[in-house]
């Protein structure tokens, strides 16, 4: 239950102590207008933290105060610590990134891809070549997911079971299922958010002979000391996991979702997610990201090589291209515009097409409850935002943030 406390002077590191208070100042109009139910954010610079604000909720029905171990929801921001996972059995030669998938589920060794018809009668043709473990990193699989609701493929998946609640049986049953569904493109032709990264997750079970659960404990969660990271509340500390809202009317209230004390997340789920099941703490998340920001180490205890985490928070996209370019206009937890992406993380690659305050090569994620977080190696700062809204397409949350937190500094 680590507390995260302002380490230095915002001034000593670079920030405006009187500018970046009106991040908190903007944050609160939206706890106080009843939008979100509270917020709990801190930036880091030059690895210290520098700035922490919490405001409102945890729990609205109880009353009870976002606080500093608040556990949360962070759904696709999951994402990269999975990819982190992958990437450890690359560097230990127990993978390569153009290994095809099939390798350890060979139910996708004969994908199929959707050319026309509807979710009952599909037309298919067979798919050019594999998915391979580069194209689950990328989101360039041809997978989807069932909540886009934009063609006959999404509708698929959610006849086969997939929606937000629940999901056909274990991983390895999720992944039979998916293959044998018809891809939306041929693999490493077009972008798209999906559910490569919960089919990574298998890999990594297949490959290390462990559980997703047990992997991630033994070589992420244990080394940085996140002892409040998993897939289900940790016995014991029900009370500080917070609820889960949704926008209701043309005010956009947060009403209630997911109750925190009736949860699914306090127990452990039958399928383990690795696009999005993970819940956890501020704390937890700023010693990944600290690990991230001193290039994949934190004190004694290395995640990942350096090299290897600035060739994953590259534009792996063919061409330097951005997403508006090699995405479909869907929904995800990034902008396309001037945004590309690497092995689990979306980066900035020209800020002016962004149109948002940034920095080129910062690199992050969100999360479907509006949770983000970025790294930006060019300012040597760290980002991390919490609260419980989902989707996280109700409000311009994230491009707000940058501006006002890149607007602070000296």
């Amino acid at each position: 239950m680590a507390d995260v406390e302002v380490e230095v002077d915002p001034e000593e590191v670079g920030i405006d102590p009187e500018r970046i208070e009106r991040l908190g100042t903007h944050l609160a109009k939206y706890v106080d207008d009843g939008r979100l139910p509270g917020v709990n954010v801190l930036v880091s610079r030059g690895g210290k933290v520098a700035y922490r604000y919490m405001h409102g909720s945890r729990d609205l029905e109880r009353d009870l105060p976002v606080e500093s171990d608040t556990i949360y929801r962070f759904y696709s921001m999951t994402k990269p610590i999975t990819s982190i996972a992958a990437m450890q059995l690359y560097e230990k030669g127990l993978l390569q990134l153009k290994d095809p998938i099939s390798n350890w589920i060979p139910g996708f060794s004969d994908s199929k891809v959707f050319v026309g018809g509807d979710a009952v009668n599909p037309e298919t043709r067979d798919a050019t070549r594999e998915i391979t473990v580069h194209d689950l990193l990328t989101h360039t699989s041809g997978l989807t997911y069932h909540f886009h609701m934009a063609n006959a493929v999404d509708e698929m998946y959610r006849r086969a079971g997939f929606d937000w609640t629940r999901s056909p049986g274990d991983l390895e049953n999720q992944c039979n299922v998916l293959a044998s569904l018809p891809l939306l493109f041929d693999p490493g032709t077009e972008w798209n958010y999906s559910y490569s990264t919960d089919v990574l997750g298998r890999v990594v079970e297949v490959v290390s002979g462990l559980t997703l659960d047990s992997y991630m404990e033994e070589n992420i969660f244990q080394p940085l000391g996140m002892e409040d990271t998993g897939f289900s509340v940790p016995e014991g500390q029900e009370s500080r996991f917070a609820s889960c809202y949704f926008p209701q009317g043309e005010n956009k209230q947060a009403d209630l979702l997911d109750d925190a004390q009736r949860s699914p997340y306090l127990r452990k789920p039958i399928g383990l997610s690795g696009g999005g099941g993970l819940v956890s703490t501020l704390a937890d998340y700023h010693r990944f990201t600290q690990a991230l920001r001193n290039n994949g180490v934190l004190g004694e205890q290395r995640i990942v090589g350096r090299k290897t985490l600035q060739f994953m928070t590259r534009n792996h996209l063919p061409g330097g291209v951005d997403l508006t370019e090699y995405g479909r206009p869907l929904f995800s937890e990034t902008t396309y515009d001037g945004v590309g992406f690497g092995l689990g993380f979306s980066v900035v690659v020209d800020p002016t097409k962004a149109k948002v305050l940034s920095q080129e090569g910062e690199y992050g994620w969100g999360g479907a409850a509006s949770t983000a977080f970025w790294v930006d190696p060019v300012e040597d700062m760290t980002v991390i935002f919490l609260t419980q809204l989902l989707p996280s397409s109700t409000h311009p949350i994230r491009p707000e943030m940058k501006a006002l937190i890149y607007q602070s500094l000296l």
